[in-house]
């Protein structure tokens, strides 16, 4: 069980536990007066649990694939503040959006499996969860576009040495990257993750940079700053 200030996040059953990247996503994703929000392959549930405690007017919707980290994801729900704004749907988002076809979004968030073509887990939950190709990301994108509200759009962490192949594949589907923050470990380190955001509309591009540590095992004042209103110790 991982205590938040305003909620509670049991990991039970989840292949996938919490982590810095979801974190990040949930406390930098800019969900300012999007009533409608999408959060796909949500697992435990923290990125949707933090976004509902950040827009107070925020519909969530989370789908997560596997079974088990669906029903711990309604667990969380239920037991939150939040649990009126929040829904859990067991099934893949390909699905979901087949299903849902007139269903529309402000904003879609997703942290992604980013291993591209990597060596598989052993673990065939993990190896779900933590795995992917690139019919993944074509996916994503593609309907993603579709179920997004005119002035929509689509935030995503991944790793940096994918991104320009996102970028790619998110423009043949007329989503445009319109903002990036670029998160290294410490100041002046290379980036290891893009968080990006996605719109039908091309924009004037804005990147910012953020790092997560001050020093080894010590948290910048930017990352305590963003995550003070959920971490305990913060």
């Amino acid at each position: 069980m991982f205590s938040f200030k305003q909620f509670s996040v049991s990991q039970e059953n989840c292949p996938l536990k919490i982590n810095t990247d979801g974190v990040l996503l949930a406390a930098l994703a800019n969900v300012t007066n999007n009533l409608n929000i999408l959060d796909i392959g949500t697992g435990t549930g923290v990125i949707a649990l933090m976004l509902a405690q950040r827009n107070p007017i925020g519909i969530i919707d989370a789908v997560e694939i596997d079974a088990e980290a669906t029903k711990t994801a309604e667990h969380n729900f239920n037991n939150s503040p939040f649990k009126n704004r929040l829904k859990a749907f067991n099934q893949s988002f390909q699905n979901y959006f087949t299903q849902n076809p007139t269903k529309f979004y402000d904003k879609i968030v997703t942290n992604p499996p980013f291993f591209i073509d990597a060596l598989k887990s052993k673990e065939a939950k993990k190896n779900l969860a933590r795995h992917t190709n690139t019919h993944f990301f074509h996916d994503l994108f593609a309907l993603s576009a579709k179920q997004l509200n005119s002035n929509g759009s689509i935030e995503i962490i991944i790793p940096t040495q994918i991104e320009n192949l996102i970028v790619t594949i998110a423009h043949t589907n007329q989503l445009y990257v319109n903002a990036k923050i670029s998160i290294s470990s410490f100041a002046g380190g290379k980036p290891i993750r893009s968080l990006l955001n996605f719109g039908k509309t091309e924009m004037p591009f804005c990147e910012t940079f953020f790092n997560i540590y001050e020093a080894q095992g010590i948290p910048s004042l930017a990352y305590k700053t963003v995550l003070k209103d959920f971490f305990i110790n913060f």
